[in-house]
């Protein structure tokens, strides 16, 4: 069973940075494409940034282009999302999420991914 665990989140001031992990287990992670989601109160879950389970893609929400990066290390089965220039319409529930393949054709689509965290609060004010 695959489990993911965030961790990283809090407050911070505007124009801050904070970096994100996702722990991963329970299948080998390498093959898996991950992805960051956020869900603000009262609005739907939208995703964030995706990536790929070689690394050699990534996908960012036209948002937060610029200001944030998705990454991660196979070796240590982590995903990470390194996030600066924090705005308050940043501040939301973050979520990690996986899927078993190795590329998606929607990769920010929340319908994609069969795996998720239980989300870790970022609040920017």
């Amino acid at each position: 069973q695959v489990q993911l665990v965030e961790s990283g989140g809090g407050s911070v001031q505007a124009g801050g940075s904070l970096r994100l992990s996702c722990a991963y287990s329970g299948d080998t992670y390498s093959r898996y494409c991950m992805a960051w989601f956020r869900q603000a109160p009262g609005k739907d879950r939208e995703g964030v940034a995706a990536i790929v389970s070689s690394s050699s893609s990534t996908t960012y929400a036209d948002s937060v282009k610029g200001r944030i990066t998705i990454s991660r290390d196979n070796a240590k089965n982590t995903l990470y999302l390194q996030m600066n220039s924090l705005k308050p319409e940043d501040s939301a529930w973050y979520y990690c999420a996986a899927v078993g393949l190795s590329r998606l054709s929607s990769p920010t689509s929340v319908r994609a991914y069969a795996y998720w965290g239980q989300g870790t609060q970022v609040t920017v004010s």
